[in-house]
């Protein structure tokens, strides 16, 4: 072949290729650009519905791995009535499905061009799913449903989810995509016959979906919950809030508001009833603010537990206002701080206040976080209500330093006395268990021997002051109460908000408990000692005797208590052991405290019942001989 002829022939191939790619490009351009809104509508002719679907919503345990939220199998339903050629395919549906009204839903569906659900997350056997699956026209595609096994406990927390299981409020919203995982997306088009086809885009590992456990404890959760709507309902209150936190990792063992809901039945719940109020609604602390005013006064060298002040009776005039105590009945003259804060004298703590200076206790409210938010994992808290002014006038210092004039949050005063009860450091308040305690972030806000001395004074306080409903026998309890008035939308006081706030002193697990009862009805008490105390000392109880803190009681034998448990008969006396041949008194001890002291004197003992100790033979006292048996009878104690 000479060269001539090879050339004529590259031209020829070249030709060609040239009108076969000149004839692609004509057909891209056609099918691109002239055809391109044809062939679309052609597409979504083809494809009738498309959807995205999350396989396995994550679940939320509480700390202990018990469920508070999960998923069950259930089944939607839908049809595309324009293509159903079998007008019976409804009746057919209620055979299959009795107790369903398909037939009515049905002869509204026929009225339908497009996409019409029939059904949407029901269960059905699977023998009923086989049966549907059959019919033609009618589609089935298996939905995880979102289920709440303990209905109303922790629902304000837990929050709850759309028809599509996403999340919309409370932790089902804040952690959505952990909880939700990768989605998977479903399609249906017709073949060229004109059959559905469904298609999948991938099968997920539902490992993607990650499960949260809450640092919720749900039995001291019902306890709060069962307390807090006890007294709620006792004064026909609006509302009242709960909350437990552990003080050295921040942890939120319990937290609520009543009235609550049932995340399964939100068509029948009120949206007021869905928040978390204790951490999104602001209100006016009163009285438990003057621990942070005499924390602030201490801390800053302005005053000592013993400083004194004049009362001035009840009565004190500050710029045009009279300032008076909570109780009118009341009109002290001399009061050291320590009796300042036992009494809560609003008078006293002006004085402090005045003494201190804004700027120095504004800088104390600060550290304490009044003002911001705390961070807490949960979607809407609030930041409060807090002046940004360097200066106030005497009137507006007057009134925060008694807890007027600001606004802060439950889970904000909560995480203030926790800085107290553990020496005077901050801990971020979490909702999510701690697994590694020894990790928690603490900032020391306040010196440690101040955080004691605030301690010391509400001890007193319960003993002896406004929180003697705080007395919890064998422990000795530290805690605040207030008595706010109660600002309404339009700016004005009407009724009030009682609340008790404090913690046990020298126990293994530290923890502080906040009650309040939001505008208690007329005629009803409003003080925060009868009304928000009973809350405070039954969750407080609980805890003590769940956290086995009555263990070790008797180690030492001198100790003391001239408090009687409510069910358990008290033979007073000094000394656990009095005296050598004498038995020695038993009676509040657990079982382990018990044996310990029995061991001590060589004392043999017989037990019967779980509990405390609550009655012995022989009495307290009594002469003992070496062959002795001292019968030991125990009980729970019983919370009011």
């Amino acid at each position: 072949m000479n060269e001539s002829n090879l050339k004529n022939r590259l031209k020829i191939v070249y030709v060609v290729f040239a009108f076969a790619f000149v004839a692609i490009l004509v057909k891209a351009f056609r099918i691109q650009v002239v055809d391109r809104g044809h062939l679309l509508s052609q597409s979504k002719k083809q494809f009738f519905r498309e959807r995205k679907v999350f396989p396995r919503r994550g679940h939320i345990y509480d700390r202990n791995g018990n469920p508070l939220a999960i998923n069950i199998r259930t089944y939607s339903l839908f049809t595309i009535p324009k293509n159903i050629r079998d007008k019976n395919v409804f009746k057919k549906l209620t055979q299959i499905m009795p107790e369903a009204e398909i037939e009515n839903i049905g002869s509204k569906a026929m009225k339908r061009n497009r996409f019409t659900w029939i059904a949407r997350k029901i269960n059905l056997t699977e023998e009923q799913v086989h049966a549907i699956k059959k019919l033609k026209g009618v589609y089935i595609e298996e939905i995880p449903k979102r289920i709440y096994p303990n209905h109303e406990l922790a629902a304000q927390t837990l929050g709850f989810v759309g028809l599509d299981n996403n999340g919309l409020a409370g932790i089902e919203h804040r952690f959505d995509d952990e909880l939700r995982g990768e989605p998977q997306i479903i399609k249906y088009f017709k073949d060229n016959k004109g059959r559905p086809v469904r298609y999948v885009s991938q099968n997920i590992p539902t490992e993607r979906s990650k499960d949260i456990y809450l640092s919720i404890d749900k039995e001291v959760q019902a306890v709060a919950e069962k307390a807090i709507k006890e007294a709620v309902e006792n004064v026909e209150a609006k509302r009242g809030g709960v909350g437990v936190m552990d003080a050295e990792t921040g942890e939120i063992i319990a937290v609520a508001n009543y009235p609550t809901f049932d995340p399964n039945d939100l068509d029948g719940s009120r949206s007021i009833d869905r928040k978390l109020s204790f951490i999104s609604d602001p209100f006016e602390p009163g009285s438990t603010m003057k621990v942070i005013t005499v924390a602030s006064a201490l801390e800053n060298n302005v005053v000592r537990p013993d400083t004194n002040y004049y009362c001035e009776q009840g009565r004190l005039k500050v710029e045009d206002h009279i300032i008076k105590e909570a109780e009118s009945r009341k009109k002290f003259e001399w009061l050291s701080v320590e009796e300042i804060l036992m009494h809560s004298s609003n008078i006293g703590t002006t004085k402090i206040a005045f003494d201190l200076t804004f700027p120095k206790l504004k800088s104390t409210l600060t550290k304490f976080r009044i003002g911001e938010k705390t961070g807490i994992e949960l979607p809407a808290e609030s930041r409060g209500i807090f002046t940004d002014d360097k200066n106030v006038s005497p009137l507006s210092l007057s009134n925060i330093s008694f807890g007027q004039g600001v606004a802060t949050t439950g889970i904000q005063m909560l995480a203030a006395f926790a800085a107290i009860s553990n020496g005077g450091k901050y801990v971020k308040p979490t909702i999510l268990k701690v697994d590694e305690s020894n990790k928690t972030e603490a900032e020391q806000i306040i010196p440690e021997k101040v955080a004691k001395s605030l301690t010391d004074m509400m001890i007193k306080t319960v003993e002896d002051g406004t929180a003697r409903n705080g007395k919890i026998p064998y422990f000795k309890i530290a805690a605040k109460t207030s008595t706010a008035q109660r600002a309404d939308n339009m700016g004005r006081y009407t009724g009030y908000i009682p609340g008790f706030l404090g913690f046990p002193v020298g126990v293994k697990k530290k923890f502080v408990v906040y009650a309040y009862v939001d505008k208690p009805a007329k005629g009803k008490s409003y003080y925060g000692n009868s009304v928000a105390g009973p809350v405070f000392k039954k969750v407080t109880e609980y805890l003590l005797y769940k956290n086995k803190e009555f263990e070790g009681l008797a180690e030492n034998d001198l100790f003391e208590n001239d408090m009687a448990f409510d069910s358990v008969k008290r033979v007073h006396s000094a000394k656990r052991y009095t005296g050598r041949g004498l038995v020695p008194n038993f009676v509040g001890l657990d079982k382990k405290s018990a044996m310990k002291l029995a061991r001590k004197l060589d004392i043999d003992l017989t037990h019967s019942g779980v509990g405390v100790v609550d009655e012995q033979l022989p009495e307290p006292g009594s002469a003992y001989t070496k062959n002795t048996i001292i019968k030991l009878r125990y009980a729970p104690p019983t919370y009011e």
